[in-house]
Order: structure tokens, then sequence, then C-alpha cells
């Protein structure tokens, strides 16, 4: 038995990458089931805005005479109707101020400051430990807020879910970066991270789709109890099938600290211009991100409300996203032996220019960001880091809105999506010129030697006897004689 477990020893990191990967997963998935079961939610626990829109009916926006959304009050809005049947129905939609702070503030507040104290004391204590605990506390958080009644109950639960979602990213990051090499780590860190949009594509299909199954008469609900009971199984294997592997050197700072040089805290990776223009640079991808995620299902309802794009969003997440994975990750590993860690930031720019591997960035620029950190603050540099990504590209969206009223909803997503991909290309280039290239190895200077070269003397012609062996040879010869 013990033969075979030799044997499949080679696909243990394999199998670390697939655990702390899919957990990952899961706590994406709860964080963004909100989104997509908004409405749903709305109605049963009554918060949020109300307002007049198309009901459960099969027609189409295209078919109806005039648009639900004119509609300002209730009697107006059910008087719309073809042939006495009514097409429109005054409920939640959602939406409003209560669904905003359920999304957002509650959630990222929570998740960047507890981000930063997870990141320090994975720097002190076993990392696997800590993240079998975070999982169960983000699952049991999922499970519950299946079961919550009040609006009140789910803003705290989604607070708790933050959490202990915020530890996975620096507990995993170090784990992963301790047990792969250099010439596999962006792509090993780009599957990993590609769980916020594996978490946030698989909501789209599980959150339009399960609840009108209503299975066991319990609607949107199941989705969450669902995806919390995968992380608590996840979490067990966590615990109890990973171990702690040893912290291992792979950072600049590290090195530069065992050539003697004063060591480094914290405070000098804040400090440090690489990592500002790098966390400057993510801060604005980041916010390209979350205004799409925000608003894409917006988006298509508004322009093309005609079509249901569940599937295709989900598709567009998943395959294109995981192709941009690979793709990204292999060619941040090959070329990084020839040009060093600079050129991930080259990949990242490029990447972010095409668009079309653009998810790929997540995991390329915290393999170089834990390549240019010490080890000993590997963990608090990715919290710290996370907590400035997070607070400015998560709350840069909400201009959005007061834009979107100025120069029209379109115009304002070309600037906070599409013009946050092209600013942040242009800002991961510039990170490219702080960063140092491959080391040269420098061949050992040839020794001058002086004197007279005995490398012809071989042989037998070595051993030719030397004064002192003539002295010592006398001295024998005399004390044999005068025993005699």
């Amino acid at each position: 038995m013990l033969e075979i477990w030799k044997k499949l020893e080679f696909l243990y990191p394999t199998y670390v990458l697939g655990i702390v990967s899919i957990g990952y997963i899961c706590g994406e998935l709860g964080h963004y089931l909100i989104g997509v079961t908004s409405k749903a939610v709305a109605e049963d626990l009554h918060f949020g805005d109300i307002a007049c829109q198309l009901n459960k009916t099969d027609l189409l926006l295209s078919e109806v005479p005039v648009l639900c959304a004119t509609a300002n009050d209730s009697d107006t809005c059910l008087s719309y109707n073809i042939n006495g049947t009514p097409y429109c129905e005054w409920n939640y939609n959602g939406l409003g101020l209560d669904y905003q702070i359920l999304a957002g503030p509650s959630f990222i507040a929570v998740f960047t400051i507890v981000g930063v104290l997870m990141g320090y004391l994975a720097d002190k204590f076993n990392r696997v430990r800590m993240l079998a605990v975070s999982t169960v506390v983000f699952g049991i958080a999922i499970i519950l807020s299946g079961a919550v009644k009040e609006y009140w109950q789910l803003v705290l639960l989604r607070m708790v879910m933050a959490a202990g979602e915020s530890a996975c990213n620096p507990l995993a990051t170090g784990i992963l970066s301790d047990i792969f090499p250099e010439d596999k780590r962006a792509l090993v860190m780009s599957v990993f991270n590609w769980g916020i949009y594996g978490g946030y594509g698989i909501a789209f299909p599980v959150g339009r789709y399960v609840p009108p199954i209503n299975a066991w008469g319990l609607g949107w609900r199941v989705t969450y109890y669902g995806a919390g009971i995968v992380a608590c199984i996840l979490a067990l294997l966590t615990w109890f099938t990973l171990k702690e592997p040893a912290r291992t050197t792979i950072a600049e700072g590290d090195e530069q600290e065992g050539s003697g040089h004063k060591r480094f805290t914290i405070w000098n990776v804040i400090a440090d211009p690489r990592v500002i223009l790098l966390c400057l640079a993510a801060s604005i991808r980041h916010c390209g991100g979350m205004c799409f995620a925000y608003n894409c299902d917006l988006y298509y309802q508004a322009y093309f409300p005609d079509y249901d794009l569940g599937w295709w969003l989900f598709a567009m997440t998943i395959i294109i996203g995981s192709i941009g994975v690979v793709v990204g990750g292999i060619v941040s590993d090959k070329i990084v032996a020839k040009m060093g860690i600079r050129s991930r930031c080259v990949v990242l720019a490029v990447s972010q220019i095409i668009s079309t591997p653009a998810e790929m960035w997540f995991g390329i620029l915290f393999a170089m960001l834990v390549e240019i950190v010490p080890l000993h603050v590997r963990s608090t540099s990715v919290g710290v880091f996370l907590f400035v990504m997070n607070n400015i590209g998560g709350n840069l969206p909400i201009a959005v809105e007061p834009v979107s009223k100025a120069l029209g909803y379109r115009e304002s997503l070309y600037i906070f999506y599409a013009g946050c991909y092209g600013l942040s290309s242009i800002m991961f280039l510039l990170t490219t010129f702080l960063i140092e290239g491959p080391k040269k190895n420098t061949p050992e200077p040839k020794k001058e030697l002086s004197g007279v070269d005995n490398v012809v003397f071989a042989g037998d012609d070595t051993n030719l006897p030397t004064i002192t062996a003539l002295v010592r040879n006398s001295k024998i010869g005399e004390t044999e004689s005068s025993r005699l």
C-alpha cells in the first residue's frame, strides 16, 4: 500500500491545486450569487426598490405595446395589458440602495480588512489549518444565507462570508508558491485565481435556472445550501489531506537579506516603487473587471432584452477564461527564464490590450508579487495588496451610475470597463522598467599564477629527493652505524 502511495506522490501538487481552487470557486459562487438571485431574494425578504416590470408571461419586450418601465405607480403598471391580460407587475426588482449595500460595501469592507490580518497570521502559523477553518466559516455562512428571514440577517452573514473568504488568496498563494517551482508558478496562480471568474460564471446558470425549479419548495435558497455544503466538504479535505509545505525562498528580497542587507519589513514592501505601480495598475484593472461583473447582466437586459444570455455568459467566462488562464500562464512561465520577472509584466500588458486571454491577469500578477517580496512577509504582502486593490477597484464602479446619467449607460462602460483595461495595460508596461531583468551568470576570473609551471613533472619525477629527505636519511644511517 505504501508503495502505491509513493508512486502517486507526483500527483500531490496537482491535488493541492485542485482542492484549494475548487474551494475558492465555492466562495466566489456564494459571493456573486446575490447578483443573480437578488430579485427573488428581494421579493422574499422585502428589501430594495419596487418598480413596474414584465411579469412571468412568455411575452418579449418587443411584443408589448408599452414598456412596463414607463409606469411610475402600481395602478398604471397593472393597467397595461394585451387583450385584457396584464403583462406587468408592481414588485421588488432586486435593485436599490439596500442591494448596493448588500452586494458591495458590506462584503468589501470586511473582506479587505480581515484579508490583511489573515495575511499577517499566515506568515506566523500553519496555513493549511487556517485555510480549512476559513473555508468552514464561509461555507457555513453561505448555508445560513439560504435560511435567513430578514434583510439584516443576510447583511450580517455576507460580512461573515467575506471574513472567511478573505483568507483564501493570501493563504493559498503562499502554499502554492512553496509547492510549485518557478517555471510553473504563473500557470498555477492563474488556475487558482480563475476561481473568481469560475464562481462568477457558474453563478449565472445556477442563479437563473435553479430557483425556478423550486426543488423541495426552497426556490432560491437551495442554491446557497448547495454551494455551502460543497465548501464544507472541501474544508474537511483541506484539513485531513493537505500538509503544510516548507517555506521556500523565491524572492529577490530574500537573496538581498541573505547577502547581508538590512532585513525587509512590510513597510519596505509597501514603499517599493515596483509594488506601488503594480498595485495601482491592478486596482484599475480590477475596476474594469468589477464593472463587467456588476453591469453585464443589466447591460444585456437594457440593450438586448429579448435574449436569454445566461448560458452564453457562463460559457464566455468559463471557456474563454480557461483558455486565457492556460495560455497566459504557459507563456509567462516560458519567457520568465529569458527576461526575468519583468516578463510577467509584459504578458500582463499585452493581454489587457488583446483582452481575449485577459482573465489570465490575476494569476500572473500574484506570481510576480510573491517573486519580488521577501519570504517572511509574503502572505502579509498579498493581504495588503488585496486590501488596496479591492478598496480602489471594488468601489470605483460606483461612479458608473452618475457618469451614465451624464453621458449614457453604454458610454460609461466604455470608460470604466474598456478604458480601465487599456489604462491598466499601459501601467503594467511601465512597471516592467522598474523590475530587474534576469541575472547573468558571470564566469569566475582566471587565476594568474606566477613562478615556475610544474605541470610538466609527472609520474616518478614528482618523487625526486629533497634536501630534508637527504638529511633525514643521513641521520638514520648514523644511528644504525652507532648500533654496530
